[in-house]
């Protein structure tokens, strides 16, 4: 499966560097968007000199697999999908200095360029220039990946290989979000729907933080699961009001819970967002939101030092809470089940080596 594809996400995103693909690692690749994932063959990626050449041991699904299908939004192409990978380095580029070949890794997905972190340093994901690993540029989901020397981190050697490429995205965005909200020990977290990578992220750390969370679901048996995995109390999502005053709401899923979020809302609280699952468009009672000096707060992702904080509690024993594992090639079975937001936690690909 020959194509070329724009590099400028592991080529350290200052220049757009072309690279020429032809025929001996196995990935999965979407050729159009809108359009479907193919298995197929490409050339295995030279890292250039501030690049690392990661053989993959394990990969994680997100929304944003899905999300490129469909032209939101549309990568350049052809495009290896996967922002979530642990493996080990298989080749470095000439100037890459902190890991060495047979180190075993995990990828920071959120890409800055250098002069972006400099001047903005922990609010890095703002600048112009982020870009999501594994949406703007090739991802995981593949024999070997490249990662930009800065984005690969030792994983944490207390944990699976499974673990390992489950907590990057989703985690590190949880934590962002959770830090925007300046969650305090005993305040009220309020986390809609509870089920994808990033709701069960934000509840281990809400927990971590020594916050009290509260979940909601339509789903009873994912409920009784978060109770047993640390919510305080699980409500159904479908209720016409939900029974709680939260100091903060963790949204992800937008416009069919976003009324019943905000009304959430203790008077000062803060509700972050970080997507809309089930849509791009909201409505907002502005009265309410004043008189009632409520905070909104978008949060994308993270920082290097957030990643850095991320991976410090990870090693201190954060749950990484996992769904199920299947094997690389059964991608679109797991696909299909990140779709009908079947999973309680992050949904892993294994690449054959781990066991």
């Amino acid at each position: 499966m020959d194509g070329h594809t724009n590099r400028n996400c592991a080529g350290l995103l200052e220049t757009a560097c072309l690279a020429i693909y032809g025929g001996d690692m196995q990935s999965w690749i979407l050729n159009e968007s809108p359009g479907n994932y193919l298995w197929g063959d490409i050339t295995t990626p030279e890292p250039f000199e501030n690049e690392v050449r990661i053989r993959v041991v394990a990969s994680a699904l997100n929304h944003m697999d899905l999300w490129v299908t469909r032209g939101m939004p549309k990568p350049p192409l052809p495009h290896i999908p996967g922002c979530d990978v642990a493996g080990i380095v298989d080749a470095v580029g000439s100037k890459v200095t902190s890991v060495s070949v047979g180190d075993e890794v995990v990828v920071n997905p959120g890409v800055s360029p250098i002069e972006d972190i400099v001047r903005l340093g922990n609010n890095s994901p703002m600048g112009p220039g982020f870009m999501i690993w594994g949406e703007h540029c090739h991802g995981g989901h593949a024999t070997f990946a490249i990662a930009p020397d800065r984005n690969v981190r030792p994983r944490p050697q207390s944990r699976s290989w499974f673990e390992s490429a489950a907590f990057p995205l989703a985690y590190l965005t949880a934590l962002r979000m959770l830090n925007r909200a300046r969650v305090a020990p005993g305040e009220t977290v309020l986390i809609v729907g509870i089920g994808s990578g990033v709701s069960t992220a934000a509840l281990a750390l809400a927990n971590f933080m020594g916050a009290r969370a509260i979940v909601t679901s339509r789903d009873e048996a994912k409920r009784s699961q978060a109770l047993q995995m640390g919510a305080v109390s699980a409500i159904d999502s479908s209720d016409a009001k939900w029974p709680v005053q939260a100091d903060v709401v963790i949204e992800s899923v937008g416009p069919a819970t976003w009324d019943k979020s905000v009304r959430s809302l203790a008077p000062g609280g803060r509700m972050v967002v970080c997507g809309g699952t089930s849509g791009s468009i909201a409505e907002i009672n502005i009265p309410r939101l004043f008189f009632k000096q409520y905070e909104i707060i978008g949060s994308s992702m993270g920082s290097y030092e957030e990643f850095d904080q991320l991976l410090a509690i990870i090693n201190s024993g954060l749950p990484i809470a996992i769904d199920n594992v299947y094997p690389l090639h059964e991608y679109e079975t797991a696909l299909s089940r990140l779709e009908r937001g079947e999973q309680l936690g992050k949904i892993v690909l294994n690449h054959g080596i781990a066991s």
